[in-house]
């Protein structure tokens, strides 16, 4: 296997978000394994810190941002720091999430509510806002964001979450078209499915987590979905069945 095989991403800049644990931890250390550098963000600095120690055994490097990421302002200066350092973004996968309250829609406190329409889908928004300029300078832009079956499932207290997954999912679609003619940047959304998470864990306490694939499966995909080499835009990408999916148009 040649060098380029095995780190198809030598040279090349991703920056993961909620990185600090389950899928975007294990995203940010395989797109490391790969060779890209990492910008990694996450609230948490020891959390970053275990991550970069990680990645220095994979002989790669990581800057780490820490972030939360409904600071928007913070996404803001995060992109121009961005352009001063590197001029560029190569990657970018939109992996922070929250679950919000498992709740009928109708006794949802107005603040638990906008707690995961900020994380889920305005902070994808302001990344693409502030990540955009410098994902058109590269020449095999690629955006990830990390949404749910749920999106498609209008199931009961589900709610808060599947609306913000239905949003992201439209939000990356859109962007797609707008850059389809005009740029190398391919922008895409993944379905983990069921992952040994402690969102799941979650949403499913007696669930047993031992009969999930574990987050570093899934970041493969994601991975996959990342090089140059992948050149679809538009589409999702589910992991349970292992398939690309193109969305439907409605009759």
């Amino acid at each position: 296997m040649t060098d380029n095989q095995a780190r198809p991403l030598e040279g090349r800049l991703a920056l993961v978000t909620g990185a600090t644990r389950g899928i975007g931890r294990a995203t940010a250390l395989a797109l490391a394994e790969a060779g890209a550098h990492v910008i990694a963000t996450g609230r948490t600095q020891g959390a970053l810190e275990e991550l970069d120690d990680a990645i220095a055994a994979a002989a790669s490097t990581a800057t780490l941002v820490p972030l939360d990421i409904i600071d928007f302002p913070a996404i803001d200066r995060l992109g121009g720091a961005l352009f001063e350092r590197f001029g560029k973004l190569d990657i970018l996968v939109g992996n922070a999430g929250v679950l919000g309250p498992m709740t009928p829609l109708a006794q949802i406190d107005p603040k638990d509510w906008e707690g995961p329409l900020n994380v889920n889908l305005t902070a994808n928004w302001r990344l693409i806002r502030s990540m955009d300029p410098l994902l058109r300078q590269s020449d095999a832009g690629r955006a990830v964001f990390v949404s749910s079956g749920a999106a498609h499932k209008a199931r009961a207290f589900w709610g808060a979450y599947a609306v913000t997954k239905a949003g992201l999912e439209v939000l990356a679609r859109t962007w797609a078209a707008e850059v389809a003619n005009i740029s190398a940047l391919k922008v895409n959304l993944i379905n983990p499915g069921p992952i040994r998470t402690r969102m799941r864990a979650k949403a499913f306490p007696g669930e047993d987590p031992n009969t999930l694939p574990a987050p570093e499966d899934v970041a493969q995909a994601i991975l996959a979905l990342c090089l140059p080499s992948f050149t679809q835009t538009g589409t999702l990408y589910d992991f349970p069945t292992r398939s690309l999916k193109e969305f439907p148009v409605p009759a």
